[in-house]
């Protein structure tokens, strides 16, 4: 799934009177091409910002999309439900709660539970970069469910890509202003507690995990300010990494892709399926490749 459209505050967009879209890649096809999906009515597509994304496949293999939304520059959790017999989806919800203030992205822990990484205390502009001047690490991580909100971790500069390992007993979360990824274990009552942390020379921006090794894949921006200068001659690089063996006391950090901006500006995402990899960025085009 690719999410289109993201308006970030001090970002460009490349279309920013237009509202955001979603669409479905098949990587098992060929050529794979990406598909717009079409939003069920009763939606507010006028105002769709999208920005994190998760899934959830229940027990009776229907998938549930959570997509971070800001409308208006607030922040939502928008529940949609896969219809694969026409490539569409089902909105089933709208989530607001005031713990989820600024929210960057989510993994998906149920059907209607999830942890949430809020990347600023503030939500005005200049308060946020205020925020990161100062360097203050107010940021924090949500779980969310209907019974239940609470803060689970909390004292990042920037929590910002946030995903679970395979056997879901561990959180990954990206703090991309600390230059880190940070490994919390999970508990039975949905607390999170901090076993270790792993240093990088770059910023990690999402995280994708491979669901048979564990490997954990980032999207990354070798210089974060470049995002914000929009200097065609002097783009925002791009970066991917892969992090072997995350859990274990030597972890293995391979640069994968490395890009001067010149063929991908900006990366932010990258997931592999069957050795191919789909490297996604804040505004520029996504970039497929083989392994």
């Amino acid at each position: 799934l690719i999410l289109q459209g993201l308006k970030y505050p001090g970002v460009k967009s490349l279309a920013p009177d237009k509202p955001g879209k979603i669409f479905l890649m098949d990587l098992n096809e060929d050529n794979p091409r990406a598909v717009e999906l079409r939003i069920s009515r009763g939606f507010d597509l006028a105002s769709f910002n999208p920005h994190g994304i998760s899934t959830y496949i229940d027990k009776d293999d229907s998938v549930h999309l959570f997509v971070v939304n800001h409308p208006q520059q607030k922040s939502t959790v928008e529940l949609f439900k896969f219809m694969e017999d026409d490539n569409s989806l089902l909105h089933l919800k709208t989530i607001q709660h005031d713990l989820l203030t600024c929210v960057n992205d989510i993994v998906a822990m149920g059907p209607d539970s999830f942890y949430a990484t809020n990347d600023h205390y503030f939500t005005d502009f200049i308060l946020m970069a205020l925020e990161m001047f100062l360097g203050l690490t107010w940021s924090n991580v949500v779980y969310y469910s209907p019974k239940e909100v609470k803060e689970v971790a909390a004292g990042f500069y920037s929590a910002n890509g946030i995903n679970t390992s395979p056997d879901k007993k561990y959180i990954y979360v990206a703090d991309i202003l600390d230059h880190s990824v940070y490994v919390m274990e999970k508990h039975a009552n949905w607390s999170l507690t901090h076993v270790k942390s792993l240093q990088l020379d770059t910023l990690a921006d999402n995280l994708s995990v491979d669901p048979h090794t564990g490997d954990v894949w980032a999207g990354c921006h070798p210089n974060g300010m470049k995002l914000f200068y929009d200097d065609p001659d002097d783009p925002p690089a791009s970066e991917v990494l892969r992090i072997q063996d995350i859990l274990g006391e030597r972890p293995a950090v391979t640069r994968v892709y490395a890009d001067d901006g010149s063929v991908l500006q900006g990366s932010s995402v990258a997931a592999v399926y069957e050795g191919k990899l789909l490297v996604g960025t804040v505004f520029h085009r996504a970039l497929y490749c083989q392994l």
